[in-house]
């Protein structure tokens, strides 16, 4: 018997195993489909891509996105320790004060920027030091980036030329400009989840780890969830809780698990023939961040060229050199339009040609950017495609179902157009790879059809208000929370690693009754 199960070993599990265990008198068992994270491609961070559509993969897709005349988008997810968090890009950014000011506001209680700020400052450990906005003392490493290829400085500078302000740290006053990124790394290495938070926790005799098990469905007594049910080696086994069943399975597969168990929209479980436990809008809401890249070729070096025995060297002797790369290595966050309360589309920059949703291989050397819609007014919907727990779940992410999302992402394009015109790019570009084929918003439009594809950050299918309480609690069930990213009312300004990590830390203070207390 144990006090807490934690189904999924990712980005929010991790922490919580990690974080409840710190009392010797709790005992949690912490529950993943995948295996260890221990292949080396998870570590080396510019080798993240071979992990697509690998064993340590989901691989989902979405069905055929009507915004995207049909196509379907691939959904990377880590399947393995550490979750997503070992697959990533590594991308250290918390989103806008006004994302979790509007949480609040819409009634996600103790969810403001400043209930917050102190759980993302516990977390992390920036190799900057401490100031009012960071930490560095917590368990995850943020470190500069040690790759600096010369084209992500001159993205950087050409943005610069073109009217933007520089911004050396988006985690702090203010989210607007152009920079280079902060990782989740420790010594030029990937700096997981799993590294940062369950490792150190793995000796402890009150942590449990269950690897290579796939939960099927929550085990309820009534109205109270007692456990879950598990596939492990061929076979079915039951794993009870005392105290809590708590779901970090990420924002496709926690709601799947919440469907296969009867709690979601009645109509579509009774279709399936599916008991319903609870009539509550689980797998509605969907959100992401589309991206649109647009790459051409260069004379200057880039990383098709990274894998050279000296890089090898300069990796494992000195953490450093372009195997550290985490592939998006600059960005900015910019408003296409005036009367935005913060940011609207987001760039990601890569000193490689990164084409064919991160699976195309590079056949000379290039570099891309692009940007995100930020703030999405589109929701798409997880649903189940049967009742049977193995199958893959039905994803519409409904990308640009609406006006404002197409229009912010055809003025993000002309942004990134813009920008490449500058001296400080211009003078590195030989010629176009995949690029409009002019600034018209008829071109702009057929290439970011085109071109499209996820950023990685689903959320919002068991957001709080509609499924979960502002103590992360399923509505009409005891025993029974979910702590992931798919408990964000509305996606952040973003990547959502580093506020998963800290929706964990606060929910780890919650369910030890100590919120606002213990996160300072």
């Amino acid at each position: 018997m144990t006090d807490y199960v934690v189904v999924g070993a990712g980005s929010a599990g991790c922490v919580l195993a990690a974080r409840l265990t710190e009392d010797p008198a709790v005992h949690v068992t912490l529950i993943e489909a995948g295996g260890p994270d221990s292949a080396q491609e998870i570590h080396i961070p510019a080798a993240f891509p071979q992990l697509f559509k690998s064993q340590f993969d989901w691989d989902y897709t979405t069905e055929p996105e009507p915004g995207l005349s049909g196509k379907r988008v691939y959904l990377p997810r880590g399947k393995v320790l550490g979750g997503s968090s070992s697959m990533n890009a590594m991308i250290y950014i918390r989103g806008a004060r006004a994302d979790y000011d509007g949480w609040a506001a819409d009634g996600a209680r103790g969810w403001s920027f400043n209930e917050v700020l102190p759980y993302f400052i516990k977390a992390e450990a920036n190799e900057r030091g401490e100031d009012q906005f960071h930490g560095k003392l917590g368990p995850l490493q943020v470190s500069e980036g040690r790759s600096r290829n010369p084209l992500m400085d001159a993205f950087v500078e050409a943005a610069v030329e073109a009217g933007h302000a520089r911004n050396p740290d988006f985690n702090g006053a203010a989210q607007d400009g152009v920079g280079l990124y902060q990782y989740t790394q420790r010594n030029g290495m990937r700096c997981s989840a799993a590294a940062a938070y369950l490792h150190p926790a793995m000796g402890r005799p009150n942590l449990t780890v269950i690897a290579n098990a796939q939960a099927t469905r929550i085990l309820f007594d009534g109205k109270r969830a007692g456990g879950v049910e598990i596939a492990v080696g061929g076979r079915l086994e039951e794993v009870h809780a005392d105290k809590e069943v708590i779901l970090s399975a990420g924002a496709y597969n926690s709601p799947q698990l919440l469907l296969l168990s009867g709690v979601g929209p009645a109509a579509d479980l009774a279709m399936l023939q599916i008991p319903v436990r609870e009539d509550l809008p689980v797998g509605v809401g969907l959100q992401d961040h589309p991206m649109t890249l647009m790459t051409w070729f260069t004379d200057t070096e880039t990383l098709m060229t990274a894998l050279s025995a000296e890089n090898v060297g300069l990796l494992q002797s000195e953490g450093r050199g372009p195997l550290t790369s985490n592939i998006g290595e600059a960005g900015g966050f910019f408003r296409t339009r005036d009367g935005l309360e913060a940011p609207d589309v987001q760039f990601h920059a890569a000193p490689v040609m990164f084409y064919e949703e991160g699976m195309g291989i590079p056949f000379a050397h290039a570099f891309g950017y692009g940007p995100c819609v930020l703030k999405p007014t589109s929701r798409g919907k997880l649903s189940l495609r049967n009742a049977n727990p193995f199958s893959k779940p039905r994803i519409a992410h409904n990308y640009f179902a609406t006006p404002e999302d197409r229009e912010s992402m055809i003025a993000g394009v002309r942004i990134g157009l813009e920008i490449a015109a500058q001296p400080a790019l211009k003078a590195h570009i030989k010629s176009p790879h995949l690029t409009p084929k002019s600034t018209s918003k008829a071109d702009v439009w057929e290439h970011i059809q085109k071109e499209t594809q996820t950023v990685y950050h689903p959320t919002g299918t068991c957001a709080i208000g509609p499924v979960v309480d502002s103590d992360l609690k399923v509505h009409g069930f005891d025993g029974l929370r979910v702590v992931d990213a798919s408990v964000m009312p509305s996606v952040v300004r973003g990547n959502t690693n580093a506020p998963t990590i800290m929706i964990a830390e606060r929910a780890a203070d919650l369910i030890r009754g100590a919120a606002g207390a213990g996160a300072h």
